[in-house]
């Protein structure tokens, strides 16, 4: 409580104010608690939850106006230029970097159970070859509490620490399963021998007749973009896998939920969307047309991949990962791609153009983590599948926070605005 602080609502016609206690966090605005209105007879009215805290947490926070984002109280920045996928993995789940003991102990653990059962390469057979690689993703990950419900009990510390280290580990070998199924190529297994961004790669783009050999620029490329898209607070789908596990679903069917609720295109499709905008536009010698486009209020055409809802200012996530995408681009030598080279003009656009500016319209971290995913040869579809493999120890940890305390079932209201009450008229009478 903030002091002893409440807030007071006061209702026309009501002979008192209603007295709301109020909270403080760590960092960030003061909270006032509604939870008592009900009894009062009245609900809160906030569309899309924008003004609603949903829960406590420790994990994450954010500030969207100064450009912040706190992982565990660690900046954003100096975890992706000092730490590496797995380490943020640990310090999710666990609330501490681990020391250098730890670190090997927990990397070794994700290292050997990278393999899933054998029995899920048939399983893959029932979809069809056409099928987006998310699609799949959906049904595997929530098929996996089928072949490894050894440890469900979701009030065992033990079973949800052994269920979080199977989904961190397992999810870039589906992630490239769903990629070889729909390619028609046989599935690679993982290699003990690779670290995690090393593994993907060539689980992606190895195959019994070639072998692949990891670049060491795109593998960091690939560890960065796992890493900064790990956790973003309350998202939609964070909150989608709070809300499944709040019933008592297996962390299996609430990693499927979240991954559902990723594949929209205003959330995790970002970036696939961001390509798409690019194909439309078509050629470099467009780009003058379409953003005239962009900046009239009357035409609905929307640059993709520029500004966030929740950071006002820079993502400091793209940041990063605009000069990662830097990086990429030199090494492989394809800053000759049309594609590339038109991303790259409007990039240079938004961050010189007054009405991108004075918009605070930056780049973000979609826009970046497209162009790499591009660069690096990996199909647009697959880039909601590679984001939701980054996002995975974030639904984990915020799943496991959840269950370890106290909670309630969610059960958002709502405002009515349907018939009132009336008659059932047979069907002779209407």
């Amino acid at each position: 409580m903030v002091d002893g602080k409440v807030a007071r609502l006061n209702i026309d016609g009501a002979n008192t104010a209603i007295e709301l206690p109020m909270y403080s966090g760590s960092e960030g605005p003061d909270v006032i608690d509604v939870g008592k209105l009900t009894a009062q007879g009245y609900f809160t009215y906030d569309p899309g939850f924008v003004s609603t805290a949903s829960c406590d947490s420790e994990i994450t926070y954010i500030d969207g106006d100064a450009g912040v984002l706190l992982h565990r109280g660690y900046p954003i920045e100096q975890l992706a230029e000092q730490s590496d996928f797995l380490e943020l993995c640990y310090l999710l789940l666990n609330g501490e970097l681990p020391d250098a003991t730890g670190k090997a102990a927990f990397v070794d653990t994700i290292r050997h159970h990278t393999m899933v059962h054998e029995q899920l390469c048939a399983f893959f057979g029932g979809f069809r070859r056409d099928a987006h690689p998310m699609a799949i993703m959906c049904g595997v990950v929530g098929a996996l509490s089928a072949f490894y419900h050894d440890s469900l009990d979701i009030d065992d510390a033990d079973h949800r620490r052994i269920t979080a280290h199977r989904l961190i580990a397992k999810m870039p070998t589906l992630a490239a399963m769903s990629y070889k199924y729909s390619q028609g190529q046989p599935f690679v297994y993982p290699r003990n021998d690779l670290d995690y961004a090393e593994n993907f790669l060539y689980m992606m783009f190895a195959t019994p007749c070639d072998d692949y050999d990891v670049n060491p620029v795109i593998a960091r490329a690939m560890d960065r973009i796992f890493l900064l898209h790990a956790d973003h607070e309350q998202n939609a789908s964070t909150s989608t896998v709070r809300l499944a596990g709040s019933t008592g679903a297996n962390p299996f069917a609430c990693i499927a939920a979240g991954i559902a609720a990723l594949w929209g295109p205003s959330h995790g499709g970002a970036n696939e969307a961001v390509l798409n905008m690019l194909a439309e536009i078509g050629d470099e010698k467009n780009i003058d047309k379409f953003v005239a486009k962009a900046k009239d209020k009357d035409d609905p055409f929307r640059l993709m991949g520029f500004g966030h809802r929740v950071y006002k200012n820079y993502d400091p996530r793209a940041k990063v990962m605009q000069q990662t995408c830097h990086e990429v681009l030199s090494e492989l030598g394809v800053k000759d791609n049309p594609t590339l080279r038109m991303a790259q003009r409007l990039e240079k656009i938004a961050l010189e153009d007054d009405y991108f500016v004075d918009r605070k319209l930056y780049p973000n971290v979609d826009f970046y983590s497209g162009i790499i995913l591009k660069a690096i040869g990996i199909p647009v579809e697959m880039f909601t599948v590679i984001f939701a493999t980054g996002r995975t120890p974030g639904w984990i940890a915020h799943w496991n926070e959840m269950i370890s305390g106290t909670y309630r079932i969610g059960r958002p209201r709502q405002l009515y605005k349907g018939p009132g009450k009336r008659n059932y008229v047979t069907v002779e009478q209407r």
